[in-house]
């Protein structure tokens, strides 16, 4: 799948973590449903979520343009960081 495809790729990049989740049920601008069903599932809506820099954003998205893909995004401003004495 798709999402699968952009998590691996975010690894390979050594960007520093992604997420992946996938829902039951949705929309996009077009209206048209996007489900999950028991025997079909590269309909399920999906969205990857990642922590990334700016520059780490720009290296991905030109990585992104150089394929034969579409995809959707929002690009929100985030504060990165840790909280307590040890982090692994």
């Amino acid at each position: 799948m798709l999402g699968d495809w952009v998590v691996d790729l975010a690894k390979e990049m050594g960007l520093r973590g992604a997420t992946l989740s996938t829902g039951i049920e949705g929309f996009g601008h077009t209206g048209r449903l996007h489900s999950s069903h028991f025997f079909e599932l590269a309909d399920q809506p999906t969205e990857i979520r990642m922590a990334i820099t700016e520059d780490e954003s720009e290296q991905l998205f030109k990585r992104l343009e150089l394929e034969d893909i579409s995809l959707f995004y929002i690009k929100t401003p985030v504060e990165l960081g840790f909280v307590g004495t040890e982090v692994t």
